[in-house]
């Protein structure tokens, strides 16, 4: 199918944006553009106007300054994947990054578009919400930092107004003691997760002291599995605690667990339990 008609605009700067946005009301911001697209031609959206931020530089690269990791929103999934600053303080997020669709995807889309199209099978969001990232935005009221917790709301659904824009995402780098994997039930077809779990762990002295779960793919928005992180911290690292926190990740899931052609709602909960024992495994032994 053909987009409905829109105009098109060239921002040159996170100013220029601001106020192509406010300019036109319902329009769309472009970067990369591999997840808007695509409901754009099947006319699922049908903004007034493509307001693309692409050659917009203040958006682009990976920086560190005191002891935080800042990712530009025009960041492509490729930079994630082959940075080896990210691949030091954040493995999971590298991993993330390289199993996302195929190279023309990781070439051109960007961590922004991702995370503010808020997919609940991306992957990013549940690496993300794992890491308790910070987003920060800017926008008619100025600048501002939303949590993961607070940042994604619903299926395809954000914290951003319409006239906000997101400008980059912010993480802590793992400290000594830590590890960090992703496990996911990839779709055959469209390299989303069926099901994906991120998982963050400390262990001192042959324990757990700190633990975050998240779970993507499986109901309408990101979800931390609270339940399983509370049964590990203080519980001594093994293979039957591991199971048996992993098992708790069921109590999480609501009535809402998503379906489809490929993956049934009992199929998707059993596999919720398979790939948080995964992505916890990984993780115990990478803090070892």
């Amino acid at each position: 199918m053909y987009a409905a008609p829109f105009d098109y605009f060239r921002a040159q700067s996170i100013k220029d944006a601001q106020q192509l946005l406010e300019q036109h009301p319902g329009a769309k911001l472009l970067a990369g553009g591999h997840s808007l697209i695509p409901l754009l031609k099947m006319r699922l959206t049908a903004p007034s106007a493509l307001i693309d931020i692409g050659r917009v530089s203040e958006l682009k690269g990976i920086t560190t300054r005191d002891g935080v990791i800042r990712i530009g929103a025009l960041t492509t999934h490729a930079e994630l994947a082959a940075s080896d600053v990210l691949r030091t303080a954040c493995p999971m997020l590298v991993e993330a990054a390289a199993g996302i669709g195929d190279a023309q995807v990781r070439n051109c889309g960007t961590i922004g578009g991702n995370v503010a199209h808020a997919d609940p099978a991306s992957d990013l969001p549940t690496v993300l919400s794992a890491v308790d990232a910070r987003f920060t935005s800017v926008g008619p009221s100025g600048p501002r930092s939303i949590p993961a917790a607070d940042f994604f709301q619903g299926m395809m659904t954000t914290a951003l107004s319409e006239l906000e824009i997101l400008t980059a995402v912010e993480i802590v780098p793992c400290k000594a003691g830590e590890g960090t994997a992703y496990a996911k039930l990839t779709h055959p077809a469209s390299r989303y997760a069926v099901v994906g779990a991120a998982a963050v762990v400390a262990v001192k002295d042959g324990a757990c002291t700190a633990a975050r779960v998240s779970i993507g793919g499986l109901v309408p928005v990101v979800a931390r599995a609270r339940s399983v992180e509370t049964s590990l911290v203080g519980a001594r690292v093994s293979p039957d605690a591991i199971g048996s926190a992993a098992q708790r990740v069921l109590t999480e899931i609501g009535a809402d667990v998503l379906e489809d052609l490929y993956a049934s709602a009992e199929y998707r909960k059993a596999m919720a339990v398979v790939f948080v024992t995964r992505a916890l495994a990984a993780a115990f032994d990478r803090a070892a």
